[in-house]
């Protein structure tokens, strides 16, 4: 939600970052989530669930299409942005 002009994510958010067009925000929180929100109205489009510990890191591929999250559960996750869907968990 947008509340005083800011992104309202929940919880502790250790990053955030724009999407190469600027129309989307990945923002990283310490819940184990990510999230993409619409950067024009600050509505919530996708909440990327599956980490088992605290995310240190969100990032869009070069294209938009694409996220990759990284967790202190010893992950990285890759997601479809458009569906929120994971693609692939890597490990180590």
């Amino acid at each position: 939600t947008v509340q005083g002009g800011a992104l309202k994510a929940g919880r502790e958010v250790i990053s955030a970052a724009f999407s190469p067009d600027g129309k989307s925000v990945l923002s990283a929180s310490v819940d184990c989530t990510a999230k993409t929100w619409n950067a024009q109205s600050g509505e919530l489009v996708h909440t990327l669930s599956g980490h088992r510990r605290r995310l240190r890191s969100a990032a869009f591929s070069p294209d938009g299409a694409l996220a990759v999250t990284a967790s202190d559960d010893l992950t990285a996750k890759i997601w479809n942005v458009g569906s929120g869907e994971c693609l692939h968990t890597l490990q180590g």
